[in-house]
């Protein structure tokens, strides 16, 4: 665990001090679009971010290879190799599609090609478990085309939740922290060696989001565009794919139970690692389903953009910009480890109901906006402002009132700014305070 926990911690620090200049070198390049009318932020924020990434996964396995049980995974395969060689071209058409905004059919020929590089060097998987089946093995053929598409729609998925600061490093982060701890239960558990490579890469990826995380909270200083969200993407596919195609599950003893229904119940850590990589797509995923349905509703085209996703309806709900980054970060938390629970052990029924209570507390704190209370008079100065309740502009007292503008006449309210519309963006809901010119292209 301790050589685990150091690759993390140099991989979050080698993100974290190279996003520094990493973002200097964006604004010189000019990698820092225009704010577009689907944006949240009123700021030209550069983008890049992907490149202090890439920067801390290298350093993360370089550091890895060099220790004393980390470090037989470089001897016996070929997988972290594999990752980093699909990464560097993933990352590299990300780097070209944040400074010129390539076509999206070139970037998804380039999503194929990574996925294939990593195929070809046997990062793959060779069987599949199957809910009522058993474990499938796969043919070449099978086992590419499942790789390929696994890789391809889990960096797509990462890539459509950036939508928000902090939002798809923080989802990927909690979603890695609940993959590493099963694959690490695994390798150390079980004493499987297969999945020392899926827990390496698990780790490099906590890493790197924990390192940018800082620098990319509401208000963002920097974007990780897609060099960052689709080399997330890759990782995570990455360790996904080695944990369940590589890891045999007989090496488990899994299958070794008396009756037909606690086979089942041990069986199911063996499809976790299919539901773990779900977790942060399943919430994006959603999001591209009513975003089809929505747009081919109206007569678009299912790819036009529009300001109807799911983390803009919580900014029109009423939500912050960091309460509705926190609320997607419960969601995820929810899912990811109610599902590594529930492989630790699947016949208790305290798990269930706690998913179960923990959803409706987070159904609550969603709608929470939509709910006015009274409050009592006593308790006014003890709830936030917008539960409070609005006296008339007689009643204020004189440092209240002011003018809204030259010539104003005296005694009207001063107009409060209000959360969640368009054009308000948290911290810089005050006014433009812009530190960056007009992006050249």
């Amino acid at each position: 665990m301790r050589e685990f926990l150091l690759t993390l911690l140099v991989a979050a620090a080698v993100t974290y001090l190279m996003t520094g200049p990493v973002r200097k070198f964006a604004i010189v390049a000019g990698a820092v679009p225009e704010v577009r009318s689907r944006d949240v932020h009123r700021e030209p924020t550069p983008r890049l971010g992907g490149i202090a990434m890439f920067f801390g996964l290298c350093a993360g396995l370089l550091v890895a290879s060099h220790l004393t049980n980390v470090g037989e995974v470089f001897k016996t395969s070929n997988e972290p190799r594999a990752l980093l060689s699909g990464a560097a071209l993933i990352w590299l058409i990300g780097v070209l599609d944040d400074k010129f905004e390539i076509d999206a059919l070139i970037k998804l020929g380039g999503q194929m090609i990574a996925a294939g590089v990593m195929v070809m060097q046997g990062l793959t998987i060779l069987w599949l478990p199957v809910p009522g089946v058993g474990i499938v093995a796969l043919t070449p053929w099978q086992g590419t085309l499942l790789t390929v598409a696994m890789v391809v729609i889990t960096i797509n998925a990462v890539n459509f939740v950036d939508g928000l600061d902090g939002l798809a490093a923080g989802m990927v982060a909690i979603a890695s922290v609940a993959f590493f701890l099963y694959a690490y239960r695994i390798w150390y558990g079980y004493n499987i060696e297969a999945a020392a490579p899926a827990t390496l890469f698990a780790a490099c990826l906590i890493g790197m989001c924990l390192g940018f995380l800082p620098h990319n909270m509401h208000p963002a200083r920097i974007f990780m565009g897609d060099s960052g969200s689709m080399l997330l993407g890759l990782v995570l596919a990455a360790a996904a794919v080695s944990l369940t195609g590589q890891v045999d599950p007989d090496a488990m003893r899994l299958f070794f139970k008396g009756s037909e229904r606690q086979a089942v119940q041990a069986t199911v850590p063996v499809f976790v690692p299919l539901l773990l990589p779900l977790t942060v797509i399943a919430i994006p995923a959603a999001d591209l389903v009513l975003a089809i349905v929505r747009r081919t509703w109206r007569g678009q085209s299912p790819f036009a953009a529009d300001r109807g996703h799911l983390h803009h309806r919580l900014l029109e709900i009423g939500h912050s910009h960091s309460r509705a980054v926190l609320i997607m970060y419960f969601w995820s938390a929810l899912i990811g480890f109610g599902a590594l629970a529930y492989s630790v052990n699947s016949a208790s029924m305290w798990i269930v109901l706690g998913v179960v209570f923990l959803s409706a507390i987070g159904l609550v704190l969603l709608l929470l906006p939509r709910f006015t209370p009274r409050v009592p008079a006593w308790a006014q100065g003890f709830v936030p402002p917008r539960y409070r309740r609005r006296r008339p502009a007689a009643e204020l007292p004189a440092k209240a009132v002011g003018t809204t503008g030259p010539g104003a006449p005296a005694g009207e309210e001063r107009a409060p700014a209000i959360a969640g519309a368009t054009g308000v963006n948290g911290a810089t809901a005050i006014g433009p305070r812009s530190r960056i010119g007009k992006a050249t292209r």
